[in-house]
C-alpha cells in the first residue's frame, strides 16, 4: 500500500499535496514537487503508512527528507507501529524499526494503540493514541443492542480492556489462555463466570489467526450473537476468516491491510483520531 501525502497550510486546512510519489524502474522511491507553495516553511506536509511494506518505509524516508530540505514540518501517521511486538530477543526488531524512523528526522510521529510501551520509549518525537475512545465512538455508542461488558482474552490485554470498560462504564471480565509447560502451546482457555443475559465485547491490540479469540469464544459458551470482538489492528492471517462464525460484530481500523477479507468486519478509518494530535 503506497504513502498517502497530505499538505496543511498553518491553519490547518488541507491543501494540494507538495509532493507526489514514484518508483524508478529499478525500483528506487523517490518523491517530487507536484506543487510549488509560496511559503513551505508555513506548511505541515503529512504522510500515512499503514502496514509494514518495506519499500513503503523507504518512501517515507524519502519523503522526509524533502520535507527537511524544503524547511516545511514533518508529520507521519503510523497507526500500526512496525516492531511493536518484537520487544525483546535476538534480533531487538523493535529498536530496529524505531532506529529506521528516527533516522528519519521526523517532526512527530503519531501511532495507535501500540501493542508494546517499550516501542514507545524508543521512537523519537512520538504521539500515541490510544483505542478507549475509538472503541466508545465506533462500538458502544453506534445504533443496536447496548454492550453490557468487555472481556480481556489474556492477561496482555487487561490494561487496555480495562481502559476500554472504564471509559464506556462497563464491568470488565477476564479470560486466560493456558499453555502445556512441556510444549509451550496452547491447550485450554477459560473466562470469569459471565452474566445470564447481555453482550459482551472482547477488546484487544491485534488479531493475527485469531486462534485466542476463537478459543476464548468457545471457553465462554456463548453463541456469537451475544459476543462482539474488537482489535486495534486487523492482520487477519491464516484462519481468520473463521472468526465470523464465533462473533456476532467484529470491529477493526485501517490501520493495516488486512490479509483476508473477515465476512461482516467493519473498519473504522482512524485519520480523524490521528490528526486531532497534530501540534
Amino acid at each position: 500500500m503506497a504513502v498517502e501525502l497530505t499538505t496543511w497550510d498553518r491553519d490547518g486546512t488541507t491543501v494540494a499535496p507538495t509532493f507526489s510519489t514514484m518508483r524508478f524502474p529499478a525500483g528506487e522511491s523517490h518523491v517530487k514537487v507536484a506543487v510549488e507553495h509560496d511559503a513551505p516553511a508555513d506548511l505541515t506536509e503529512i504522510a500515512t503508512l499503514r502496514g509494514t511494506d518495506g519499500n513503503d518505509l523507504l518512501m517515507l524516508g524519502m519523503w522526509a527528507d524533502a520535507v527537511r530540505q524544503r524547511g516545511s514540518r514533518s508529520v507521519a501517521l503510523v497507526p500500526y507501529l512496525p516492531g511493536a511486538r518484537q520487544d525483546r530477543g535476538l534480533p531487538f526488531g523493535a529498536k530496529v524499526y524505531a532506529d529506521v524512523l528516527n533516522g528519519f528526522h521526523l517532526d512527530q510521529v503519531i501511532a495507535f494503540d501500540p501493542h508494546s510501551p517499550v516501542i514507545v520509549g524508543l521512537v523519537d518525537n512520538l504521539t500515541v493514541v490510544t483505542s478507549e475512545q475509538v472503541v466508545r465512538d465506533a462500538v458502544l455508542d453506534v445504533d443496536g443492542d447496548a454492550y453490557t461488558g468487555i472481556i480481556a482474552p489474556d492477561k496482555g490485554a487487561v490494561a487496555r480492556a480495562t481502559a476500554v470498560a472504564e471509559t464506556c462504564g462497563l464491568p470488565l471480565f477476564r479470560a486466560e489462555k493456558h499453555r502445556n509447560p512441556d510444549t509451550g502451546k496452547l491447550d485450554g482457555f477459560t473466562c470469569e463466570p459471565l452474566p445470564a443475559d447481555g453482550r459482551f465485547l472482547v477488546v484487544d491490540d491485534i488479531c493475527d489467526g485469531g486462534g485466542t479469540f476463537m478459543g476464548l469464544a468457545g471457553s465462554t459458551g456463548l453463541p456469537k450473537e451475544r459476543l462482539g470482538l474488537w482489535v486495534s489492528h486487523g492482520v487477519f492471517s491464516g484462519r481468520a476468516p473463521q472468526l465470523a462464525d464465533h462473533f456476532g460484530e467484529i470491529v477493526t481500523t485501517d490501520s493495516y491491510p488486512a490479509q483476508n477479507a473477515v465476512p461482516g468486519v467493519r473498519t473504522i478509518e482512524l485519520t480523524p483520531y490521528l490528526t486531532e494530535q497534530i501540534r
